[in-house]
């Protein structure tokens, strides 16, 4: 198969090839709506989505909407969520985030970016995985894997998460931004690592210009 020329060919390309490598891939945050998915979204900066699952569901019983999380005690938050980094900002966003969706939002995880990005610890990552996964919407989260895989792969030379998303969406079928996204970040965890990428496993290989060079 001839390799892609330029930066919109790889994008296409790693997107139809991660398809067929992941054809299941799934956000990895467990959540039963648009809320605990919010809820959720914000836990996971700066943590792994296993600690944050540890932690939920316990949070989630005891304050299962945004009306009883936004008439919480910041310190009760803290006790469901210390297992997990930062902990006290985030309770403290936890709360913020429940009161302007009481307040603001009727008690509904609103839809557009610029809503999602006025809630409290929400930024274009949290709204971007809220729009894509929970909304059905157009949404490109950019972690540290996207990122990665989009320099490696000479998508963009950009290190910003907000450039990074802005030179990648008019590369890709706004539908379909986020399932790219879920593919890239699995196959950032999965094989294209930060230290030694598995570059022989790599479906990849034979069109990114950093295969068998890091």
């Amino acid at each position: 198969m001839a390799r892609p020329r330029t930066p919109k060919g790889r994008c296409l390309r790693t997107h139809e090839e991660l398809k067929t490598e992941y054809p299941d891939a799934e956000c990895e945050l467990d959540y039963k709506n648009a809320f605990q998915l919010l809820a959720a979204t914000i836990l996971s900066a700066q943590a792994t989505d296993v600690s944050v699952n540890k932690a939920t569901p316990d949070l989630f019983k005891r304050f299962p909407n945004p009306e009883e999380l936004s008439v919480a005690n910041v310190e009760e938050v803290e006790t469901y969520i210390n297992s997990i980094g930062l902990f006290r900002g985030k309770a403290k966003n936890l709360v913020g985030m429940a009161q302007r969706l009481v307040e603001e939002f009727d008690g509904q995880v609103p839809e557009s970016m610029g809503d999602l990005v006025s809630l409290p610890g929400v930024g274009r990552k949290t709204a971007n995985v809220v729009r894509s996964v929970a909304l059905g919407l157009p949404g490109l989260p950019v972690d540290t894997h996207v990122g990665r895989l989009a320099r490696r792969l000479a998508i963009t030379e950009e290190n910003d998460p907000v450039k990074i998303e802005l030179a990648l969406n008019p590369m890709l079928p706004a539908q379909e931004r986020g399932e790219f996204s879920l593919r890239v970040i699995l196959h950032g965890r999965r094989v294209c690592f930060a230290r030694k990428p598995n570059c022989n496993e790599c479906a990849l290989n034979y069109f990114c210009p950093s295969a068998f060079t890091l």
